[in-house]
């Protein structure tokens, strides 16, 4: 398998994934979502909004690319979260539609770039402001493990409260090549 057909399944896993985190938050009452439950970001609501700003700070770096520009355009046009732990959407269904958009940017994005992309490297600062130098390939795992560790939070956050995610192997959508 390619690194861009690894990616592009990451991103379809990723959206997946999402949407079943957002659909298990919606059965959660306003006091399970928004309790400080000493998580990274304190809440499941924080800590999805912190997966959303991960997603949008990387992404308008990645917008910087010669070729991205277009596939990325959504990205460009938000305002650049000031800090990791910025609370986005304090509403789930703002949240959710919001989310539900940048994946469809992020599939969108994965599903335009090349071999020459990827073996690319990315100049930017980052939060700190401290220039960086990165293959992008590497800066694209990056984005989509940082989502798979903080989702990992949040379904044990939701777990807490009661309420099952279930299943969330990557295996669910890898083709069976089984006879």
């Amino acid at each position: 398998m390619s690194i861009l057909s690894q990616f592009m399944l990451f991103a379809e896993y990723n959206k997946l994934m999402n949407q079943r985190i957002m659909a298990s938050a919606t059965r959660l009452s306003t006091k399970d979502l928004t309790d400080d439950r000493g998580a990274f970001f304190k809440s499941v609501i924080g800590t999805l909004n912190h997966v959303l700003v991960g997603d949008i700070i990387w992404l308008k770096r990645f917008s910087t690319r010669p070729g991205n520009a277009k596939a990325l355009l959504y990205v460009t046009r938000l305002d650049q979260p000031e800090a990791l732990d910025t609370i986005l959407f304090d509403n789930l269904n703002d949240l959710q539609t919001a989310r539900a958009k940048i994946d469809e940017v992020i599939i969108d994005w994965i599903s335009g770039l090349s071999e020459d992309d990827v073996a690319a490297y990315l100049y930017y600062r980052n939060m700190a402001g401290k220039p960086r130098k990165k293959l992008l390939a590497s800066l694209i795992s990056h984005l989509f493990l940082h989502q798979v560790h903080h989702r990992g939070q949040a379904t044990t956050l939701i777990s807490q409260s009661g309420v099952d995610f279930g299943d969330t192997d990557l295996l669910e959508i890898v083709d069976d090549q089984s006879a």
